[in-house]
């Protein structure tokens, strides 16, 4: 395996190289990351892609990946599925006390994410981690759900898994866009972003709930609930400032239309008092392009 790996890399260069083109899903990147992981499960492919620039994400490594016995699109928990979407690497395990299948280490996912909650998908323990030392080559679906790569490999990944920072698209396919075509979704989603960042700071109230989407819920209460319960809690707020940065957008690659925001949110109440947080929202693109939250959560 480990002499298979350069092969592999030359191929996955030329790929983007030849069409100069990009991963569709890859918006805008903070400098915070350095590296973001796609897995392909129609090629049994987990790609690495390292920072170039403040937009732009090069190939930077492929290796071999197992998934789960039932396939892909995770929806309920025990189907032995692999989600597809959009996660974060939470955690490092230390495996020595687990069972010989999770190889030399393990990085679970932060799956089920918001927009997961929002459709019902129930489960958890979906991790990237190694394989049985004495186990053999594991046949590409071949868990309960994680992603099993080599442990050579992982090994050698070990330290681009940052938890709470590295961001796994896991995708049946990896698509690739024109820059162009990329950019003009970046700089419409990041308005949409901005605009309801100000809409909180003037503390604009409806224009900052026309964000949010009619299918929109949150603490287990409709849009209309939610609505009622925001104005009474903002009305409260003395919000004098807003800022939002190390924004990261990244499109879903399960769910065509539907996008991701995750940025740090501090909130400065009268002269002083701040309040800062991690925000990730969910943005669904509507046939006239306007784009509407239809969830989130914090971390």
């Amino acid at each position: 395996m480990p002499k298979r790996a350069p092969i592999l890399l030359l191929i996955c260069f030329s790929v983007a190289a030849d069409a100069q083109q990009v991963p569709e899903w890859l918006l805008r990147v903070p400098g915070t990351i350095e590296t973001i992981f796609i897995a392909e499960t129609e090629t049994s492919s987990f790609y690495r892609f390292d920072r170039e620039d403040d937009y732009r994400f090069i190939p930077a490594g492929q290796d071999y990946m197992s998934i789960g016995r039932g396939g892909i699109r995770k929806e309920r928990e025990g189907d032995r599925k692999t989600p597809l979407g959009i996660y974060f690497v939470t955690e490092q395990l230390d495996t020595t006390r687990l069972h010989d299948k999770y190889g030399i280490t393990a990085f679970p996912l932060d799956y089920p994410n918001a927009w997961d909650r929002h459709v019902g998908r129930t489960g958890d323990g979906i991790w990237v981690h190694g394989v049985d030392p004495n186990g053999g080559n594991r046949p590409p679906l071949d868990t309960d759900g994680c992603i099993a790569l080599p442990n050579e490999r992982l090994q050698a990944l070990e330290r681009r898994f940052v938890p709470n920072v590295t961001p796994v698209l896991i995708s049946s396919r990896l698509d690739w866009a024109e820059p162009g075509d990329v950019e003009a979704t970046r700089v419409s989603l990041e308005a949409a972003v901005m605009g309801w960042g100000s809409a909180l700071e003037e503390r604009d109230m409806h224009a900052w709930l026309d964000a949010y989407d009619e299918t929109f819920r949150h603490w287990g209460m409709s849009k209309a609930e939610w609505s009622s319960f925001s104005m009474q809690t903002f009305a409260r707020r003395a919000i004098s400032g807003v800022s939002i940065s190390e924004l990261l957008l990244l499109g879903d690659p399960a769910e065509d239309g539907l996008y991701l925001s995750r940025f740090r949110l501090e909130v400065t109440e009268g002269d002083a008092r701040k309040v800062v947080s991690v925000r990730r929202m969910y943005w669904r693109r509507s046939g006239s392009g306007a784009f509407r939250i239809v969830a989130e959560d914090s971390g």
